[in-house]
């Protein structure tokens, strides 16, 4: 039994040091077209609430910063917070905001446009 357990333990000991190695081969560069996105034209059928009063942060170089803006999610409106845009150098920022018709209010997201 001494002799099993101790051929058993010399060949743990042996094969306890052993890696196993990967080769990692290059990897092409995939490019495929930007996925499409599906517009869905949000029509609320009351005014929203008046605009989302949130403390505005300190400017940062190469930022905007986008207000935060009422969503309407099908039943009632939610606040949604305002966040960080990147500049774009040539464009300038549309806030959200929403636009009375006669059929409801219509939603417009923030985008940039020049």
């Amino acid at each position: 039994m001494f002799l099993r357990n101790a051929a058993v333990i010399a060949a743990l000991a042996m094969t306890a040091g052993c890696v196993q190695e990967r080769v990692v081969h290059e990897r092409r560069v995939v490019e495929r077209p930007a996925p499409r996105t599906e517009y869905v034209e949000v029509v609320a059928p009351q005014a929203p609430p008046e605009r989302i009063i949130e403390e505005e942060p300190a400017p940062r170089p190469g930022y905007i910063w986008a207000r935060g803006y009422w969503h309407w999610n099908g039943n009632r409106y939610v606040p949604v917070h305002g966040h960080w845009e990147t500049v774009r150098p040539g464009y300038r920022y549309q806030h959200p905001y929403w636009e009375s018709r006669g059929d409801g209010w219509h939603y417009h997201v923030g985008v940039w446009v020049n």
